[in-house]
């Protein structure tokens, strides 16, 4: 006889699973709180990675499916009790406030919204968008108004009441400072209280702390200078017009292909060397180009997360990373390849900066090659100012240092700059912006600019005899007529100078 008791207890355990809203509709209401991947990971016990597969089609099961539910459900609630009613057509024009109208630069994509949607700082209700992110215009209206933070060290905060168990914690202001990157209204800019010497407050403190000993305030520094950065950035980015997407999905493209392998992003590194020299003996100068990686922030930037494209087609207005097929470089004999050292031909995947350099080279100013082709891309809208205010302070910091001798805030700068791109991917040592295609970028910048000096100094009559890296220039005559002489941004240094070549003995 059937154990019909077996059966209904199996019955009585077995219970559906609860129903997700559509895949489309998880990171838009995500984002539409302002609550970031790994915000939501780390409420949920589960990895960001993991996060990005439940957006991407993927689905959870077991105890995580309900609490990833139960928060899309929340969310959904949330957004609905913050959503105004509609009043008649009338009386829903919205009037620009004058200040915020002449704050607004020609450059700024700013659209007037049909429905209202949460404002990415406050998360309250907008009714326009600055370069597609929901946003107020009026400072009045978004309670963000914030102090600039401080940079070194730490200091200890009261205490934060505990988090009620299985329940996410809230978006809003702290979701943006843990992103990394903290944004305010439209229409608001800094003051001249503002304008504090962070770099030298914390030059200052270490040094007072270590009782004067140089060696040991200059690695306190060092060993802070990641942390320090980012303070920084964040105060450079008061009164920024966007918000910044810190920790994007990425396409796989930007993913590492093993633990120890590389993604798929060629940055363009120049190792060139030309391949003949006129007869006789020649003097050869290295020249050093100073902070290569501190210029190069100054670069075009995807504010958000990528999106794909396909057709040969460029949109200046966004940036990204691109797969083309290179023009043939028919002048390698005395200018490097602006695509770097690259033996394997075909299609390959570039940074935004190796792309507008093709670009501008193969136009009809300079008409060195043909353009690119290119295939698909992913990009995001983007500005070329968005780490300007961060580079000029830095910058600031080491002119000053230079003229001062101050050795201690020179290293403590460039391990600022330098360590700042290296960890702008998924690193350990930066959790609080992770942008692998910045990182690429911003090195194909450096990579550029290089490219550019080597185009400048062949434009002005000097021999290139080879371009390494991202600093390294050697060249052949006159160079002091083309390029400063200096330990400044916009000079150059010595680095070595040597001998080539057979002295002609012929009468």
């Amino acid at each position: 006889m059937t154990d019909f008791g077996a059966i209904d207890a199996l019955l009585a355990g077995a219970k559906r699973e609860v129903a997700l809203p559509p895949v489309e509709e998880r990171r838009a209401l995500r984002e539409a709180l302002n609550v970031s991947r790994v915000q939501l990971a780390q409420a949920l016990g589960v990895s960001p990675s993991t996060v990005g597969g439940w957006e991407s089609g993927r689905d959870p099961s077991g105890e995580v499916r309900e609490k990833y539910a139960y928060f899309l459900t929340g969310a959904r609630t949330k957004l609905a009790a913050e959503e105004p009613p509609k009043a008649p057509a009338d009386e829903r024009e919205d009037i620009v406030p004058p200040q915020a109208e002449q704050d607004l630069g020609s450059g700024d994509d700013v659209e007037k919204l049909a429905t209202p949607r949460p404002c990415v700082l406050c998360g309250q209700p907008a009714h326009h968008e600055v370069a597609g992110f929901p946003q107020h215009l009026d400072p009045d209206d978004c309670g963000t108004a914030q102090s600039p933070p401080a940079i070194g060290p730490a200091v200890p905060e009261e205490p934060a009441p505990p988090k009620q168990a299985g329940r996410p914690e809230p978006a809003g202001r702290t979701g943006q400072q843990e992103r990394g990157v903290r944004v305010v209204p439209v229409g608001r800019r800094l003051t001249t209280a503002d304008a504090q010497d962070l770099v030298g407050s914390a030059v200052a403190a270490a040094l007072a702390e270590h009782s004067g000993d140089v060696e040991a305030a200059t690695t306190a520094l060092v060993k802070r200078a990641i942390p320090d950065a980012m303070a920084l950035l964040d105060h450079s980015r008061k009164g920024g017009r966007y918000e910044v997407v810190a920790h994007p999905w990425l396409p796989d493209v930007l993913r590492k292909q093993s633990s120890r392998g590389a993604d798929q992003i060629w940055e363009a590194r120049p190792k060139w060397a030309r391949p003949e020299l006129p007869p006789g003996e020649h003097e050869v100068t290295a020249l050093d180009v100073n902070g290569a990686y501190l210029s190069a922030l100054k670069t075009h930037l995807p504010l958000g997360q990528l999106e794909h494209s396909a057709g040969n087609h460029h949109d200046r207005r966004r940036a990204g990373v691109h797969l083309i097929t290179p023009p043939d470089w028919a002048h390698d004999a005395y200018l490097p390849n602006p695509i770097g050292s690259r033996d394997e031909p075909g299609p390959l995947w570039v940074t935004e900066s190796t792309l507008r350099l093709l670009l501008r080279i193969s136009g009809p100013k300079y008409g060195l090659c043909d353009p690119p082709e290119i295939h698909e891309s992913w990009t995001s809208g983007a500005t070329e100012g968005l780490l300007e205010k961060f580079r000029v302070a830095l910058k600031d910091a080491r002119d000053r240092a230079i003229a001062e001798g101050d050795e201690v805030t020179l290293e403590y700068v460039k391990a600022m700059y330098s360590k700042f791109v290296s960890t702008l991917g998924e690193s350990n040592y930066n959790r609080e912006l992770y942008r692998t295609d910045w990182m690429h970028i911003i090195r194909s910048q450096a990579f550029a600019n290089l490219w550019w000096k080597a185009h400048r100094a062949y434009d002005e009559g000097l021999m290139v005899v080879r371009a390494m890296g991202t600093d390294e220039l050697h060249v052949i005559g006159n160079w002091r007529a083309v390029f400063p002489e200096g330990r400044g941004v916009a000079e150059v240094k010595v680095k070595d100078v040597y001998r080539v070549g057979t002295p002609d003995t012929t009468d």
